[in-house]
Order: structure tokens, then C-alpha cells, then sequence
């Protein structure tokens, strides 16, 4: 998967590697829960503390057939820990996961990974309703209910889209982020922002795969340059930034621009050349329709790359912005943005109150909701094109 996207080697190995020993004697005396623990970034991040023996490790995430898979892979991959390993398919948001966390709610460490993680997510309101509350109330109140038991600790994963966030989606996790300051107060809290995790479950990358499985064209920009981390590198991210950062650190991946920058164009050819496949480029989705249909030369493979065009669409990423402060010296291919407890209590009523009233009027538009999001970050520069990735193949 690294030669997909340009690179030979893991980003993190001399960090890992420093750090092991630490790493191991920590995991294997504490008590861990993963929330959104099936998604990709959560698996990854669930086999990162699984291989180092654990206590406890508790596994939380509302897709019934993810959780199955996870327990197959780790048992296939792993084996067995002398710990409590246990996994629940609830939602977090759910009067059920309440029942639960009060069943017991002893853990050292709790870990969110679960959100609304697509750009496409603001297409409709009620979408975007819900990315708001899995984004940034569910963790609210599972920083809460932390709180309230002692935990230790407290991670969630963020986006790079939250630096200077031009969609919905990176809005709400900057948002979030600001509700997670305000809980620092009384429980460490750290996170991570991260690039496109190759292959995660959604992705455009994952769904090069789905498109041969189904004998369907594959379609990329191929004016989007973006950062890339595997699955592994996100696991070992979240798991770096949970057990050493300090009380409202973010961990960053230092990547090059030389190096690491690739298009989705790119990487599609790449992927087709490791299938043994060449790209047949069309100017058309008729025309890659039609090709897939009726191709004969199996060595070649119908492919559409276009301009980008839809709505939240950043023409470049971003890790920080120039008025946070880094410490880019404490390990060698992780960053950390450093926060002082900096936040408005007013603001942050008027947002919950306000979303609140929309949802007990069971009425709202993208505009109210907007409003909302630059009344949070009055430098929101929302960038609405009315193209959503849903309109195209």
C-alpha cells in the first residue's frame, strides 16, 4: 500500500521504536475504551493496543458487521490477550450506551474515533444535523460521562480539514475541538489531525476497489493533491497522541511536500499498474460506461479524471494554522500543536442552545445552520460550489 502513495517506509518506526518499551509497560496496565472502534482509523487504532496486552480493552461502534470483522481480524492476526477484550455494537448517542457506560465505566484511557467523516456529509440538512451531533455533542458527552468516573484520560481524532476549515465537516471538528478545551479543565484531553488514511473504508482509494470488483469505471481529480497515511500509521498517531500528549495537545504527521503530496489521479494509475491493468482514459462518464461494458482488451481499464468542482473542496491540506504554536522538536515525524485553555463559554452556550431550539422545532435549513458555524469561527470560509460529490460517478 505505501508505493500506492509514493512512499517506502512507515512514517512513524523511529518514534515507535523510542518510545516501545514506554508503550508496552503503559498498555498492558491499563484499561482502554475505543468508541467508533470498527471504522478504519478504529480498528487500526484497536490493534495498536491489542498487540500490546492490555488490561482491558472495550470496543464501542454502531456497525454490527464491522465489529464482526474486527474480532476476526484480530483474532486471525493476534490471538488472544490474558485481558478483558469485549466489543459492543451500540450507538454512542443512544440511551443504550448511557446503560452501558453505568454498567461499569472503569477505563484508564477512552479513545473517540467515531464521526461523520465525508465532505459529501452537508449535502442535505438532516445529514449535516447528525455530523454535527456525532461530531461534536456525542463527544461532548462522552467527555462528560469521562469526568465523571475519573478517567485518566480522554483522546479524539480531529481532521487537518479543521485547520482553516472551508466545509461543513472540518468546521464541525474545529468546533469540536473548542468543546474539548473547555473539558480540559477537568480531565486531560489530547488529539490528532491527520491526512486521508489510505484505503479507509468510504475513501475514494477504497473505492478503486469496489469499482473492479464490479467491472465499473474508476474516476479521480486529477488537480487534488493530498496527503496520505496507511491504516497502521493512524493507529500508531492516535495511539502516540493518547498516551504522551500533554492536556490539550494535537499530534500532526510531518510529511514533506516533496515527497509525500500525490494526486487521486495518481494513485489510480499506480493501483491499476499493481493489478496488471493500464488506464484507458475517457472524456466522458458515457464513455466510461460504455467502455466497461463492452471492453474485450482486459489490459486495459475505463478511467475519468476531471477537475474538482464540488463543494468543500480544499485546493490544498493543512496540519495548523500560522497563529498556532508547535513544538516540532520532541519526536522525529510527529508534530504536536500546543493549546493553552483558550475558549468562549458564551459562544459555546449559544451553539448548543441554538442547535438545540432547531432540533425541537424538528425544522432547520443550511443557512441557520451556518450562521451558527461562523458565529464559532467568524473566519469560516464556507466554500458552496451547489456540487456535491453525490451528483457525480
Amino acid at each position: 500500500m505505501l508505493n500506492l502513495i509514493g512512499r517506502s517506509e512507515l512514517l512513524f518506526t523511529g518514534d515507535i521504536k523510542n518510545k516501545d518499551q514506554e508503550l508496552k509497560e503503559i498498555v498492558s496496565n491499563s484499561k482502554f475504551l475505543v468508541l467508533g472502534g470498527a471504522g478504519s482509523i478504529g480498528q487500526a487504532v484497536v490493534k495498536e493496543i491489542f498487540k500490546r496486552n492490555p488490561r482491558k480493552l472495550h470496543v464501542v461502534d454502531i456497525s454490527e458487521n464491522n465489529m464482526v470483522e474486527l474480532v476476526r481480524d484480530i483474532r486471525s492476526s493476534y490471538g488472544y490477550i490474558n485481558g478483558d477484550f469485549q466489543t459492543f455494537a451500540i450507538d454512542i448517542g443512544s440511551k443504550e450506551y448511557d446503560v452501558f457506560w453505568d454498567a461499569d465505566g472503569k477505563y484508564d484511557y477512552v479513545l473517540n474515533l467515531s464521526a461523520l467523516k465525508h465532505v459529501r456529509s452537508e449535502k442535505d440538512v438532516f445529514t449535516l444535523m447528525r455530523m454535527i451531533n456525532t461530531n461534536i455533542f456525542n463527544t461532548d458527552k462522552t467527555l462528560q460521562q469521562a469526568i465523571n468516573q475519573n478517567v485518566k484520560k480522554y483522546f479524539c481524532v480531529s481532521t487537518d480539514k479543521a485547520a482553516n476549515p472551508v466545509n461543513m465537516m472540518g468546521a464541525s471538528k474545529r468546533i469540536m475541538e473548542m468543546f474539548v478545551h473547555r473539558r480540559s479543565k477537568e480531565i486531560e484531553v489530547s488529539m490528532a489531525r491527520f491526512a486521508n488514511v489510505a484505503f479507509s473504508d468510504g475513501s475514494l482509494l477504497h473505492g478503486f476497489d469496489m469499482r473492479l470488483k464490479k467491472n465499473q469505471p474508476i474516476v479521480a481529480p486529477n488537480d487534488i493533491r493530498r496527503y496520505f497515511v496507511v491504516p497502521q500509521e493512524a493507529g500508531e498517531l492516535c495511539l502516540m497522541s493518547c498516551i504522551f500528549g500533554d492536556n490539550r495537545d494535537i499530534f500532526f504527521p510531518k510529511l514533506s511536500e516533496q515527497l509525500h503530496l500525490i494526486t487521486f489521479s495518481e494513485i489510480a494509475i499506480k493501483y491499476l499498474n499493481q493489478k496488471g491493468l493500464e488506464p484507458y482514459i475517457c472524456k466522458t462518464e458515457e464513455e466510461a460506461r460504455y467502455f466497461a461494458k463492452t471492453n474485450t482488451n482486459k489490459k486495459q481499464w475505463p478511467c475519468l479524471f476531471t477537475k474538482s468542482d464540488t463543494t468543500g473542496e480544499k485546493d490544498f491540506e493543512e496540519f495548523f494554522t500560522e497563529n498556532e504554536e508547535l513544538d516540532m522538536n520532541r519526536f522525529q515525524n510527529l508534530g504536536i500543536i500546543k493549546n493553552e485553555l483558550n475558549y468562549d463559554e458564551t459562544k459555546l452556550q449559544k451553539f448548543e442552545t441554538e442547535i438545540n431550539n432547531l432540533l425541537a422545532q424538528k425544522k432547520w435549513d443550511k443557512k441557520q445552520i451556518e450562521e451558527l458555524f461562523n458565529l464559532m469561527l467568524p473566519n469560516f470560509n464556507h466554500m458552496e460550489t451547489g456540487k456535491f460529490l453525490d451528483s457525480k460517478m
